[in-house]
């Protein structure tokens, strides 16, 4: 029998063989007259342990799947009808996603008030690391936080960063999404829009 400081030290130097990951979230940001709310800011670093080696699955096709599922689950849950599918939405985050792998920055893009003005929520961790459904996971997990009061005092710890993924998600006038991600050689970047747009300062989520 292995004595318990071998058994500890060994299963240590397991953990510390295995690739070490990173994750940023950055929740869409509320329409707010001029300036931010708190729980707006880049993001805090996050760094995980994997457990696996293997590249988790990629394609368009997946990725569709795997947020139309992700967003119509969460929405069931709360008693709203899915979000539809926009190729033009999924255009419009595709070509920021590139963006954002491009130039290795992670924040949200910048758009001009008014109807046009689209819902984001982004996810970025390192590259090839996460599943589709994992990426969309942690945005749903935002919902132990959440409270249904106006934005943006929306969540239980006071920061509204801390559920602003899921109010996107679960936004009740929101009723189309799409969807992509880029990567550069070290992370992926996933970009979801949304249209109308979420996360509107005064409002409930539904």
């Amino acid at each position: 029998m292995m004595r318990p400081d071998m058994a500890a030290m060994f299963a240590l130097r397991h953990l510390l063989s295995l690739p070490l990951l990173t994750l940023f979230l950055s929740s869409c940001g509320p329409v707010v007259p001029a300036t931010p709310l708190s729980g707006e800011a880049r993001p805090a670093r996050v760094v995980e342990q994997r457990l696996s080696d293997s590249p988790a699955p990629r394609g368009a096709g997946l990725l569709r799947q795997a947020m139309l599922n992700g967003h119509r689950a969460a929405r069931a849950e709360v008693g709203l009808p899915p979000l539809t599918w926009s190729d033009s939405l999924a255009a419009s985050a595709l070509a920021y996603a590139q963006e954002l792998a491009r130039t290795g920055r992670f924040q949200h893009a910048e758009q001009v008030q008014g109807p046009a003005r689209q819902g984001e929520n982004l996810w970025t961790g390192t590259r090839g690391a996460y599943r589709y459904d994992e990426m969309m996971g942690h945005w749903r997990a935002e919902q132990r936080h959440f409270v249904n009061l106006p934005i943006p005092n929306a969540s239980r710890t006071g920061r509204f960063g801390d559920v602003g993924h899921y109010t996107q998600i679960v936004w009740a006038r929101s009723t189309a999404v799409g969807c992509a991600m880029a990567s550069n050689a070290r992370d992926d970047f996933l970009v979801c829009r949304y249209s109308p747009t979420g996360n509107v300062f005064g409002e409930r989520a539904f």
